[in-house]
């Protein structure tokens, strides 16, 4: 094993929670007033912040507004979510694989660390994630580094210790910022031609496959 521990984004990277979104999303569009977003749409925010959500579906760029959003969404994530999110078949795989290797699993997301806790303990795969850094857990929502480097410094590791993984262009731009190295998957709504840019380990059709260069 070349990595002391594994970073994880959670959203099509480790699981898929469009239902849930979808649905929190389209209650507060419609509770501002909004007409209700068509799923693809929905899906190409997943990995942005709520107020970024926001601004992505309405084109407004207020803050207060962005706000308000965000409270609502949350609102009912907090009815919806765990029951409409899964782990992806190959997740339990790979993080069983990392934990009989000794290696630390982490995942940092810009949902709520409870969502998190709540989404492992309904799939039986609590025991395999050591650290949650969620979007509540940080005054910068990636692709700042924030929640990236505090994992690092709470283990003590170096950067090339830790490998990220995630599915979008965020996680691509948070491993950068943070200075870690970086291996995507392809499970989301970014392709591989779409990662090009960006420094990496690799770019991989799911977890299986990634499970090669660890």
């Amino acid at each position: 094993m070349q990595y002391q521990a594994v970073i994880f984004d959670f959203d099509y990277t480790l699981g898929d929670s469009t239902e849930g979104i979808v649905v929190s999303a389209n209650d507060a569009l419609e509770k501002m007033g909004y007409p209700m977003a068509n799923r693809e749409a929905i899906r190409k925010t997943i990995g942005l912040s709520l107020p970024e959500t926001y601004q992505a579906l309405t084109g407004d760029k207020e803050p207060e507004k962005g706000e308000t959003f965000r409270r609502y969404f949350v609102e009912k994530a907090d009815e919806v979510m765990t029951e409409n999110s899964e782990l992806y078949p190959d997740a339990r795989n790979i993080l069983a694989y990392l934990r009989e290797n000794g290696v630390r699993v982490a995942v940092v997301t810009t949902k709520f660390d409870y969502r998190i806790e709540g989404i492992l303990k309904k799939c039986q795969a609590t025991e395999y994630v050591s650290k949650i850094v969620g979007g509540n857990n940080v005054s910068n929502p990636k692709p700042d580094p924030e929640g990236t480097l505090k994992v690092l410094a709470d283990w003590g590791l170096a950067k090339k210790e830790v490998l990220y993984v995630g599915d979008s262009l965020v996680d691509a731009k948070t491993a950068q910022s943070a200075g870690v190295p970086f291996a995507a998957v392809t499970t989301g709504t970014t392709t591989k031609e779409d990662f090009l840019p960006y420094e990496k380990v690799g770019v991989f059709a799911n977890l299986t496959e990634l499970m090669t260069v660890l």
